[in-house]
């Protein structure tokens, strides 16, 4: 995938890459000119009563050769190696992109810090390797080509060979040198992905670690891990620090032969001290591609490892299927569910089990039960989070998977119990980025969630920016505003997941009240913790163990005299906690 997708960029610009090559060509030649011009110079300055204006003609040519280079040599890097950028912006769009359309469970076995560096240094890895490092292959390549028949042309092809001997020794040892940096390129990726993940930890629950006083510990953790990835990138320098200096200990012994062997030749006379100079010219001009195509190597070489770990991304499919053809959510929306039974991923147990239930458009469901019943996962299951594969899922007369995702998702407003706020206003948190609502409309459901007397407290009110995770309010602040979230959306299903769970009773009851006022006609599922949020419903239904164990309206339950009932008992009058021994 990730090849694809580089691939098509090339093509979509592939008159900006054609053209950015041309121009390398053309800078190649020209700076090979150069120790031609030189060496003819030598010749002229040599000869006995030589005319200056022949030196100033030849000047004139190193000059022109100068700004001829820097002018093509401009043109191409801003081609080629400025397109680098805009594939690295590409390529962290689509991976972007990627991350949205991954189902949940995907995260679950995903640390954070190991998708960050994805999204950095692998990609920025991929960018140098089809940016700087496949054009200054190209050009060194070029230069050399050019270079050695230039040398071939200036004395003889028999000279020119002995005098190159070295070269395929370093291009095995540089091709060598390249597989083992691949290999411990990936470690430190792996150690900087920790790296990343221990910070991100580290900053969400520093709270937390301050309460329990483990500053120090976790300063020496990271320690170690920072220690884990100085090895990691000794390891790896370790290696490629071979490279420049093998290659220079092999031109230094080509060097040392062409003086001995060129120097014997200009002294009887076979050669010219300016064809000399020149032959010696193009071997330094070799030099350089040849130290930098080994440095070029061993950054193609971490970008090849960071592509196939990106390749590990692209090429995962989404588990949750996409659906069939339904592209609206219905107007009439009754929910109907049919034996509907459920296991998580690798989970031995049953999250949920032969669970039937309708739902009528516009009425109220409690849905209440204890820790680990199914409560979440009913609604994860609504909002077809997973695939709903065992039983049936129906809204509006429609199979839930003939929905498009999308489309089903836009007709349900979902408070989750884990509230997530961004890093930014109220206001933007409010509408979630979205300029379609006006200011009243904040503010209207910032008052129908019982926070707008809180908000208009804080110094820029609305406009107050959050910290991370909206550290910087308390627990039931970000419970409403995340309720404010759902309700200026206005869905046709709002779904509060233990949505009240962190305010206070008398809260509680003022936003059930404006909730039964604004949500007349539609429908709304209540998961709760405490009876106080359910009580009003136009049914409660009971989960225990994965199953309904109860259904009824509150009195019903009541009387009934099971679950319900313990946790009633429990809540309001303080007797033994349903289903253990009393404290």
């Amino acid at each position: 995938m990730g090849k694809k997708i580089i691939i098509g960029f090339m093509k979509d610009h592939k008159f900006s890459y054609i053209i950015g090559i041309l121009f390398m060509l053309l800078s190649s030649y020209i700076q090979t000119l150069f120790p031609k011009v030189l060496g003819k110079t030598v010749d002229v300055l040599k000869t006995n009563g030589f005319q200056p204006n022949a030196v100033y003609v030849n000047i004139a040519y190193i000059l022109l050769i100068a700004a001829g280079t820097f002018v093509c040599t401009f043109a191409w890097r801003n081609l080629v190696i400025g397109k680098g950028r805009s594939l690295e912006c590409l390529l962290r769009e689509k991976l972007f992109d990627q991350f949205q359309r991954l189902s949940p469970e995907f995260y679950s076995h995903r640390k954070t810090g190991d998708l960050i560096a994805y999204a950095i240094n692998d990609i920025n890895a991929v960018r140098q390797t089809f940016g700087p490092a496949a054009a200054l292959a190209i050009n060194g390549i070029v230069v050399c080509v050019i270079s050695v028949y230039e040398m071939a042309q200036t004395i003889n092809w028999q000279f020119t060979l002995l005098a190159l001997f070295p070269i395929p020794l370093i291009v095995f040892f540089m091709f060598y040198i390249g597989r083992i940096v691949k290999k411990r390129f990936r470690k430190v990726q792996k150690t900087f992905a920790a790296i990343s993940d221990r910070v991100n930890e580290n900053i969400t629950g520093i709270r937390v670690i301050k309460a329990y006083v483990q500053e120090d510990k976790e300063v020496e953790r990271f320690q170690k891990l920072n220690d884990q990835m100085v090895e990691a990138n000794m390891s790896m320098v370790k290696v490629s620090a071979y490279l420049a200096p093998a290659i220079e200990l092999c031109f230094t012994v080509s060097f040392v032969f062409n003086l001995i062997w060129g120097g014997n030749m200009v002294l009887k006379g076979s050669i010219s001290l300016g064809d000399f100079v020149a032959f010696n010219g193009y071997l330094t001009i070799i030099l350089a591609p040849v130290i930098s195509i080994g440095q070029v190597i061993t950054i193609i070489q971490r970008g090849m490892a960071s592509l196939g770990r990106l390749n590990e991304i692209f090429n995962v499919k989404p588990k949750v299927k996409e659906g069939g053809s339904i592209a609206r959510f219905p107007e009439q929306y009754s929910i109907t569910i049919n034996a509907l039974s459920f296991s998580y991923p690798e989970a031995e147990k049953e999250a949920l089990s032969d669970i039937s239930l309708e739902i009528p458009q516009g009425h109220t469901l409690g849905i209440i039960g204890k820790t680990g019943s199914g409560k979440s996962t009913l609604v994860n299951l609504l909002l077809k989070m997973y695939n709903v594969d065992r039983g049936k899922l129906v809204i509006g007369g429609n199979d839930i998977n003939d929905f498009k995702l999308k489309a089903l998702r836009s007709g349900f407003g979902f408070v989750p119990q884990d509230n997530f706020l961004f890093s930014a206003s109220i206001s933007e948190n409010i509408r979630f980025f979205k300029d379609s609502y006006s200011g009243n409309d904040v503010e209207r459901a910032a008052k129908d969630s019982c926070v707008h007397q809180n908000i208009m407290e804080l110094p820029d009110g609305f406009e107050t920016i959050l910290g991370e995770r909206g550290v910087n309010i308390s627990g039931g602040q970000k419970q409403r505003v995340s309720i404010a979230r759902a309700l200026i959306k206005d869905p046709e299903v709002l779904v509060l997941d233990d949505a009240l769970s962190a305010v206070d009773t008398v809260t509680e009851a003022e936003i059930l009240l404006n909730l039964r006022k604004v949500r007349k006609n539609k429908t709304t599922l209540i998961i709760a913790s405490r009876i106080s949020a359910v009580m009003e419903a136009d049914e409660i239904i009971v989960l225990d163990q994965g199953r309904i164990s109860e259904r009824g309206t509150h009195l019903e339950l009541l009387e009934q005299g099971g679950l319900y009932r313990e946790i009633y008992d429990f809540q309001f009058k303080g007797e033994k906690r349903p289903g253990s021994q009393a404290c």
